[in-house]
């Protein structure tokens, strides 16, 4: 049975965040939480944070344990994009667009 767990509107690009989720897609939840610890990209704590959470939703609801537990599916989608006016010289401005993500993390059970 697949359980999700989600964050959103996560202040980091999801093209950063896809970096992440790329490894620990597939792997089993254990080893994707470790791997998340030591990996040295800002987007790795948030969505160590969602892995973990998804872990408790099984173990909670659905009485899973952590060890039969995979990662099945890790997504980063895009979220609203914030803009800024970006003052430039000689009265000109830019506009500076600060990306957000949707981080959706689904773990399910290995023999299933």
């Amino acid at each position: 049975m697949e359980v999700k767990a989600s964050a959103k509107f996560l202040r980091f690009s999801p093209r950063k965040a896809r970096l992440v989720t790329d490894l620990i897609t597939g792997k089993s939840a254990e080893e994707a939480i470790a791997i998340l610890e030591h990996l040295p990209k800002a987007a790795a704590l948030p969505i160590g944070r969602v892995v973990r959470s998804a872990v408790a939703n099984a173990e909670n609801n659905f009485n899973m344990t952590l060890e039969n537990l995979y990662v099945k599916q890790a997504m980063a989608d895009e979220g609203p994009r914030m803009k800024r006016v970006w003052m430039r010289g000689r009265g000109r401005r830019d506009l500076k667009v600060r990306r957000t993500s949707h981080i959706t993390i689904v773990v399910d059970e290995k023999g299933a």
